[in-house]
């Protein structure tokens, strides 16, 4: 399972650095200094926060420039790879390295940077029973990653070198892929400097950007993975997903779909076994079914050949009471072309997560 998460980001990673190779634009790069507490999402988490994170952060940018229609109609952005570490503050929950693909968009007359990213983070000292068994907030040394930061930017301010500061917010978590996974967020501030590789980029803007209007597209997807439900000591169990939903792209960024999901957990197997023997009272009993139906609504954000989605979703067949009928997926889906694609998606319940999921679907 490590092995698919590393692929599928990895593969992420290099659509993006192969769009870099046809643009004409340059290269920048930033390096910032973080320092902030970890947030106390969950009272369990208490105990283990003690001093503030810190650490850096380095960030290689392609610098667009508006030879591509999706550069104009986002203002330009930036793309690239970011490098973070950070100290947590307590030995018991160790540092954390990740590495992400990222999207700098600019505001205010480019001076206002909002960065959206997303990748693989690594904990050097996770849970164990046995030597680490406090950690309740990463069950394993693999997470995904997500990473949002508001900086203000002053480029140039000595030849080709700039400031920039501002505030940056990361999360980290396994999806339930190892028990336990409370996770964790940090808030800090960043300050730091960036270069410019070249000098100032020339902003293409002669060509006609067209709206972008599609009728309602029918989609299916296959989804999978590995979870474990939320007692330490059971095993990771597979699960398989379908979904089938229709969308309608009503602009060249945004979407809006509904539809309905199904999934068949090897986890709600084992969560059935479990209370029907630990908590006969409830009345679950062990041959109870394992499969959940859904209903959802979502949104998609369009950037190139790369999505951004967000879903809320209802079971409506809900045989055991297992995490809550309502849930919410986040994830990100690549284009493979106009009708194949490739996606990975967070599905929790309000912040508490049940899956990372992996999955390709089929529009048309």
């Amino acid at each position: 399972m490590r092995q698919i998460i590393i692929l599928l980001t990895l593969s992420f990673l290099q659509a993006g650095l192969l769009q870099a190779q046809e643009q004409r634009s340059g290269r920048s790069w930033s390096l910032f200094y973080h320092n902030g507490p970890i947030v106390e999402h969950n009272p369990d988490l208490g105990q283990l926060i003690d001093k503030h994170t810190r650490g850096l952060m380095f960030q290689y940018n392609f610098q667009t420039s508006g030879a591509k229609d999706w550069e104009q109609r986002y203002n330009y952005p930036d793309y690239g790879v970011s490098l973070y570490y950070a100290d947590l503050g307590n030995e018991l929950l160790g540092e954390n390295w990740a590495v992400y693909g990222h999207y700098n968009f600019y505001f205010a007359r480019r001076r206002l940077i909002l960065t959206a990213a997303t990748g693989i983070g690594y904990n050097t000292n996770p849970y164990d029973p046995r030597t680490n068994f406090r950690n309740i907030a990463f069950g394993s040394h693999l997470m995904s990653s997500t990473m949002l930061g508001l900086k203000y930017a002053k480029p140039r301010v000595l030849g080709r070198m700039g400031i920039e500061a501002g505030l940056q917010f990361v999360h980290f978590s396994n999806g339930r892929l190892r028990t336990p996974n409370t996770s964790a967020n940090m808030l800090s501030l960043a300050v730091g400097f960036n270069f410019s590789a070249k000098d100032a980029r020339n902003f293409e803007k002669n060509k006609n950007v067209l709206p972008v209007r599609d009728r309602w597209r029918y989609n299916i997807a296959l989804l999978g993975g590995l979870n474990e439900i939320n007692v330490i000591g059971l095993d990771r169990k597979p699960f398989i997903g379908l979904q089938v939903f229709l969308d309608k792209r009503i602009s060249y960024k945004s979407s809006f779909l509904f539809g309905v999901d199904m999934v068949v957990s090897g986890a709600i197997r084992e969560f059935v076994k479990y209370r029907s023997v630990a908590f006969p009272e409830e009345g679950i009993k062990a041959n109870d079914n394992n499969k959940q139906v859904g209903v959802f609504a979502g949104y998609e954000l369009r950037i190139s050949q790369t999505a951004v989605f967000a879903h809320l979703g209802y079971m409506v067949y809900y045989p055991v009471p297992f995490e809550g009928r309502v849930y919410n997926r986040l994830g990100v889906k690549r284009y493979l072309d106009r009708q194949w694609y490739a996606m990975a998606s967070v599905k929790a319940h309000a912040a508490k997560a049940e899956a990372l999921e992996f999955g390709v679907g089929y529009k048309w």
